[in-house]
């Protein structure tokens, strides 16, 4: 019987100890060599491991000794102290898992549809062009591959890469040349996080209680059309592709997306301000989020929708710690909704984040936007934000300027600028009432800063807009 009891006990044990040995700590794709920590902060570790099972972190940049243990769930977390900008270090977990080359920087996360998307792959030429000169090793890249989930997902697949002229041309070009701009202004490692899907509305990007919760948010989304090529779901790809990797530190993000919300322009600001809210709740901290400006574009199948996106993008910009890039001069064929140019559309995002997020003095980085109007006689003088050098047009004639009486029947008008202001008239409309510039599907204003920054697209009035299909 004792023999019997023994042996009992004896296989018992060789069991725990084999279900130890199986319980090994495991880490989530976006944690891995070649990765690059956000510096001088608290960054999570985690992953899963045995309940109650001992985790034990130690790093070369440092000699703390960091101790955890799995939960009941068999998850695992740790916060770790960063250097500042440096490496490569090593990071070993239980002594049985090393992260190798680990730099520590900055990281952005670079998210949106298919203008963010667009890399060598798509054929861009600046990315062809740029592939001889792409080895980096204080850039690297984690591509979120595209994916789905009905319920937020804890994990993805992917791993980091040093940026290589291979994997340089699979990478989002506006990603890589904001990254490669950063890197080189504040020389230190960055990391790149490719997480968009051409042809999707924010809506996806957006956790779906939080749409569901609105009315109004709720009502667009099932605007949404379904194909076969992208999602169409509320927090569909928020779930799949960016949920997983909220626990990674960041600096910020870069966006670049509207052009799926054209037809709902309306609730596009609202939207933006709750699913900017939700990614930082689940990031817990208030990153800078700054987005590009979709570009004019003829192909739109109803009229203005493109202005008026373009709108509701300018008055996200209420939204706190936000910066928009207005494109509207750095597009080359209004046939095509990918704007081939970007390498300044990155330069652009990136002078935004060096001046707000970094402090660097002596960039050109704020567009002239409206500011008010006044009517003098039968002319409209218009003022302008971030227009104190004065305005310049790059033609003789300052184009796609509209004047309207109390009529609202707006015509073409002429225009001249006077230092930082603009006169705005059409002699036929004897008593003005508003002005439109630039504010149409597919107008490319040529009015610009002395600093070469183009003016934004405007309106003074908040009459209806024609948004009826275009006549063919």
């Amino acid at each position: 019987m004792k023999r019997t009891i023994f042996a009992f006990i004896f296989c018992l044990a060789m069991a725990a100890a084999s279900l130890h040995n199986f319980a090994a700590v495991r880490l989530p794709a976006i944690l891995g060599s070649h990765m690059v920590l956000q510096q001088q902060s608290e960054v999570n570790l985690w992953g899963w491991c045995g309940p109650a099972e001992k985790v034990v972190i130690k790093t070369s940049w440092d000699t703390i000794t960091y101790k955890t243990s799995g939960g009941s769930g068999a998850k695992w977390i740790q916060k770790i102290k960063t250097p500042a900008a440096g490496g490569p270090y090593t990071i070993s977990i239980n002594e049985s898992t090393v992260l190798e080359d680990v730099l520590i920087g900055e990281t952005w996360v670079c998210s949106g549809q298919s203008n963010m998307e667009w890399s060598g792959d798509q054929g861009l030429k600046q990315c062809l062009d740029e592939m001889p000169n792409a080895t980096n090793q204080k850039i690297r890249f984690f591509y979120v591959p595209k994916s789905t989930s009905e319920n937020p997902q804890e994990n993805c697949q992917g791993s980091w890469k040093v940026c290589s002229p291979d994997e340089m041309k699979h990478f989002s070009a506006v990603g890589y040349f904001f990254g490669k701009k950063i890197q080189q202004e504040l020389n230190i490692p960055v990391g790149l996080i490719n997480s968009n899907w051409g042809g999707t509305a924010a809506e996806v990007w957006t956790p779906k209680d939080v749409v569901e919760s609105d009315t109004e948010l709720s009502m667009a989304a099932k605007k949404i059309g379904a194909l076969d090529w992208w999602p169409n779901l509320p927090g569909y790809a928020f779930n799949a592709m960016i949920n997983p990797i909220t626990n990674f530190g960041i600096a910020g993000v870069i966006w670049y997306q509207g052009e799926s919300n054209s037809g709902t322009a309306s609730t596009y600001k609202p939207l933006m301000s709750k699913m900017i809210g939700a990614w930082r709740k689940a990031w817990q901290k208030e990153f800078p989020f700054y987005f590009v400006q979709i570009a004019p574009f003829s192909g739109y199948g109803n009229n203005n929708v493109c202005a008026l996106l373009r709108e509701s993008q300018t008055s996200c910009l209420t939204i706190p710690r936000t910066g928009m890039a207005v494109i509207s001069d750095l597009v080359d064929d209004l046939k095509n909704i990918h704007p081939i140019n970007k390498i300044d559309v990155a330069a652009r995002l990136a002078n935004i984040a060096l001046s707000e997020t970094y402090g660097k003095s002596g960039l050109t980085y704020k567009y002239p936007m409206y500011k008010g109007m006044k009517t003098e006689k039968d002319k409209i003088r218009i003022t302008f934000e971030n227009a104190d050098n004065g305005l310049i047009a790059k033609d003789k004639v300052i184009t796609d300027v509209y004047i309207a009486g109390e009529d609202r029947q707006f015509q073409p008008a002429l225009a001249k600028i006077d230092g930082n202001t603009l006169v705005v008239w059409n002699k036929t409309i004897k008593a003005p009432a508003a002005v439109r510039c630039g504010f149409s599907n597919s107008a490319i204003t040529n009015l610009f800063s002395k600093e070469g920054l183009p003016v934004n697209l405007f309106r003074t009035d908040n009459w209806e807009v024609d948004t009826t299909p275009v006549k063919k």
